[in-house]
């Protein structure tokens, strides 16, 4: 079925982030990760229908809601999540502040491994904790990353870590991580007493032959120290529904982790948010198949184009995400140098990698694929000419 994913929808004047943001009606946006797409036809269908009746009130999430999460884990990825270890919440950046709380006192240390998602870093010092960095080893050469776990178990045994904040698929740095990479991670929280906060958010987003992994279905052992935060809301493009899950399968943690939500008062979800969910998990998996094949499509013309075009700028190999992470290192100025230029003269918003680092990003910038292909090259075409001028300047 054609979803019609190349059709441009005008977004500005709507109050959207990713274009209005910028007072300036002639930046593209390629920044904020925040799809361009219309949402998948039975998510639209259920949200009309429930907007016709005329009372948006407090609401009941129903048993319904879990069965479509369940069913949706077990069916895609084979991970059999059970009833009880769901807690639902407002998104995932507050279900990580939310976990953080609960296992941290002020003072405590959290791992993460950089680059990572700028939000990981508000979250631990908004709880008072101090952030610990085990960066990620950067193969320029085959625009890849690994883990250092010499470093990770170093960083890991100070006896101050309390959590390692995952990020599976990781986000900006294209993985999605192994079971292999997952467990020997795993590994080395339990015999240092680390949990592992997994945020999986991106996990549908991933390219033909790469799998992704749930932390929770790696291993008995992984369930156990684990806790999984996940989301139809960025595979599904219903951010602005407010709905993320908590699955933690320790009933006395969970219990914990649900008293902070209660406290932080991230405990009700709107109207629409179950109901997007059910139908995203229950009816729009065709959807989100072909969804995935647009972006990898995206993904394959931007490399394509980089190679031609900036030979010298290297496109970090996609796992998951739709988010290319380039390294543009060969400019001689830092990512926020060059965003900066990018807005400014080439009218096209990026995302700087210092936001995700400041070390381990300066040398690279966030380019958001999920818009139509047209919209995408436009935004390289002006990267490109304003780089090209930088140059003969």
């Amino acid at each position: 079925m054609n979803y019609g994913f190349d059709t441009p929808v005008v977004r500005r004047g709507t109050n959207c982030v990713k274009w209005d943001d910028d007072a300036q009606d002639d930046i593209l946006p390629l920044w904020v990760a925040d799809m361009d797409f219309e949402v998948a036809p039975a998510i639209r269908e259920a949200i009309e229908k429930r907007a016709q009746h005329p009372v948006f009130g407090y609401t009941h999430v129903p048993d319904e809601y879990y069965t479509a999460i369940i069913n949706w884990f077990s069916r895609r990825h084979q991970w059999h999540i059970e009833r009880d270890w769901v807690l639902y919440t407002i998104g995932v950046v507050p279900a990580a502040s939310v976990c953080i709380k609960a296992l941290t006192e002020p003072g405590d240390k959290v791992l993460v491994q950089t680059p990572v998602y700028n939000c990981f870093f508000s979250s631990i010092r908004n709880q008072g904790c101090e952030i610990v960095e085990s960066p990620l080893v950067y193969d320029k050469e085959q625009g890849f990353y690994s883990i250092d776990f010499a470093d990770f178990e170093q960083k890991c045994a100070d006896p101050k870590v309390k959590v390692f904040l995952l990020c599976n698929p990781h986000n900006p740095a294209c993985r999605v991580w192994t079971a292999d990479e997952l467990q020997r991670l795993n590994d080395i929280c339990l015999k240092h007493g680390a949990r592992v906060v997994s945020d999986e958010i991106h996990c549908e987003l991933t390219i033909p032959g790469v799998m992704y992994v749930p932390f929770g279905r790696v291993s008995e052992a992984c369930q156990q120290n684990g806790i999984t935060l996940c989301s139809p809301s960025k595979s599904f493009n219903i951010a602005g529904l407010q709905t993320a899950n908590i699955v933690c399968s320790d009933a006395a943690l969970r219990a914990k982790i649900d008293r902070v939500i209660n406290i932080f008062e991230v405990c009700d979800l709107n109207p629409f948010g179950p109901v997007a969910l059910m139908a995203a998990y229950n009816e729009s998996e065709d959807w989100l198949d072909a969804l995935r094949a647009y972006i990898y499509k995206n993904y394959l013309e931007l490399s394509k184009f980089f190679r031609e075009e900036l030979p010298e700028w290297t496109v970090t190999r996609l796992e998951g995400t739709y988010l290319a992470w380039v390294d543009i290192s060969s400019t001689g100025m830092t990512a926020n140098e060059l965003a900066a230029i990018l807005k400014s003269r080439g009218r096209v918003r990026v995302c700087s990698g210092q936001i995700y680092g400041e070390e381990a990003g300066r040398d690279f910038i966030r380019i958001n694929m999920a818009t139509q292909h047209s919209r995408l090259m436009e935004g390289l075409q002006r990267i490109v000419q304003t780089v090209r001028t930088l140059k003969e300047s």
